[in-house]
């Protein structure tokens, strides 16, 4: 294999500077993020924390919409704010600041309210990739959500008070590739084996090698060799069961060579290809849930603005039915095993070159969707990541922030469901809520000015969102209490906590890696426990 060319100094260091998200996400979601745009409406604690830790990774470019004057409050609990700043304004000075972190960023300050944006220059929010707010009235929020509902522009909105914390995703339709699961099964196609590997798996006799040769047999070998000599009992059968299994791992006991004493010969190679039968002996098929994605409506009746995911989706439905025989494309991937260096490269390249083939066969069937809708063009890369992934595809619909505010709608019905069970998250979504509305109604936050006299009002908001969702009043006041201790003060820790976990959620809606959280997402500091919610 050829060097590959030396790197620039300057792509060394920008490798260096971000080599564990790279690790992460790959060259491409970087690349992904750095051409992001994120629009932060109102820089407080928990907002820049947000951006803090989207900056940091490189993000291409900010935007801080905030016409609010830095004050005491907002010095003593903004790591983003100097003393200096009292009387400036708040999104100006903590811009000056987060850029400081990565100067790579650029950055943007808009000194304006961000209704009056909405009322003379709704055409703002489009260039964004992912708005994200804080501390705005119930009128702003369901404005704003309602307006990046209908241009398609992610949204998520934050609260944070006191011990309480809380994000909610707002998002029509997220399609994503790379999802990244935990365990990802293995695509070794043991049971319907390509050409090319039939052959390679048919070259091996296991009982006729040498004991230094025996050693080094793949355990995919030593697997197919297995399951042949049990399908000689049972024929056109595939092991399925536990007995079954249980049966494979027999014979793989009786492959092992044994010394002159008859005491068997340890061998890594035969004890990794019983550890994975269990795993690996799994019948290729068409996941129920990537069938749907492929004969959706949307990847059936493509048009010209149908985005790429479903332009590939209907070409890899098309491979299905013809080149695939009901099976997805080989996904090319080997895991390790121990093997020689000969044996195991051979193998890799045996399913690396069938992933190619069956990839190129997908990409001309893209080309030819794109040529008859005239859209844009889809890369040979992007093709061959989605033949990569077309196993793990997901699809997230969400819904729009307005429903939790009106009357009548399933979402009050499923809050006043989870408001039924005992010590649930869901009573401090109502606390977070009803302190929204105590702003909306009195402009400043509950027990900012006379914690105790605001216990009556905040209880009345508390009533208020029970009686709408048909719920009885909380039994104790204890919540309303502390929500008035809190006088809407933000503690720095949680925020910062807070803010670390929208920065992840907004990552993954900006690389299109990783299932972001669906719908909302609960934080109680006191007893460090969360909660996540689907409205």
């Amino acid at each position: 294999m050829a060097s590959p060319s030396p790197k620039s100094p300057e792509q060394s260091e920008k490798n260096k500077q971000y080599d564990r998200q790279l690790r992460l996400w790959g060259d491409h979601g970087q690349a992904a993020l750095e051409s992001g745009h994120i629009c932060l409406i109102n820089a407080t604690a928990l907002g820049t924390e947000v951006l803090k830790s989207i900056v940091l990774p490189g993000v291409g470019s900010i935007t801080i919409v905030d016409d609010n004057i830095v004050s005491d409050e907002d010095v003593g609990c903004n790591f983003f704010l100097e003393c200096s700043s009292k009387g400036l304004n708040r999104g100006s000075e903590a811009l000056r600041l987060i850029l400081e972190l990565n100067p790579a960023v650029q950055g943007h300050a808009v000194q304006e309210p961000p209704d009056q944006i909405l009322e003379q220059n709704p055409d703002f929010f489009k260039s964004f990739s992912v708005v994200i707010a804080t501390v705005l009235s119930e009128k702003t929020i369901q404005e704003l959500a309602q307006h990046l509902w209908d241009i398609n522009v992610p949204f998520i909105l934050c609260r944070s008070v006191g011990f309480l914390g809380s994000f909610r995703i707002q998002i029509k339709e997220h399609t994503i590739i790379e999802t990244h699961p935990d365990n990802e099964q293995p695509d070794l196609r043991l049971d319907v084996p390509f050409q090319a590997l039939s052959d390679y798996l048919n070259s091996f006799n296991i009982d006729d090698m040498d004991l230094k040769d025996h050693g080094h047999i793949p355990w995919i070998v030593i697997l197919y060799k297995a399951v042949q000599k049990w399908q000689i009992n049972n024929p056109n059968s595939w092991p399925m069961s536990r007995k079954e299994k249980n049966e494979i791992k027999n014979l793989i006991q009786e492959f092992i060579r044994k010394d002159e004493n008859g005491i068997p010969i340890n061998e890594e190679n035969f004890e990794e290809a019983i550890r994975a039968v269990n795993t690996s002996l799994v019948p290729t098929f068409l996941p129920v849930k990537i069938q749907e994605f492929l004969y959706s409506s949307a990847a059936t009746n493509l048009t010209k603005e149908s985005p790429s995911f479903w332009i590939m989706c209907s070409a890899l439905r098309s491979f299905v039915e013809a080149e695939g025989k009901g099976k997805l494309p080989v996904r090319g991937v080997l895991p390790d095993m121990t093997a020689s260096t000969e044996h195991y490269v051979t193998l890799q390249n045996i399913y690396r070159t069938q992933a190619a083939m069956d990839a190129e066969i997908v990409y001309r069937k893209v080309q030819e969707i794109v040529s008859q809708l005239h859209c844009d063009t889809i890369s040979e890369n992007e093709v061959k990541l989605f033949c990569r992934h077309a196993h793990d595809l997901y699809l997230l619909k969400g819904s729009n922030i307005v429903t939790e505010y009106q009357l009548g709608t399933p979402v009050a019905s499923y809050i006043a469901r989870h408001l039924e069970e005992p010590d649930v998250m869901m009573v401090h979504y109502i606390m977070l809520r009803a302190a929204e509305m105590f702003r909306s109604e009195h402009c400043r936050a509950p027990g900012d000015w006379e914690p105790e006299a605001d216990i009556t009002k905040l209880k009345s908001c508390v009533s208020k969102l029970l009686s709408d969702i048909s719920c009885s009043p909380f039994p104790k006041d204890d919540h309303i209490h502390e929500m008035c201790r809190y006088g809407g003060a933000e503690i720095h820790t949680v925020s910062a906590f807070l803010g670390g976990c929208v920065a992840h959620e907004a990552i993954k809606l900006v690389t299109k890696q990783y299932k972001p959280v669906n719908n909302t997402f609960i934080y109680d500091g006191a007893s460090t426990n969360t909660a996540t919610f689907t409205f």
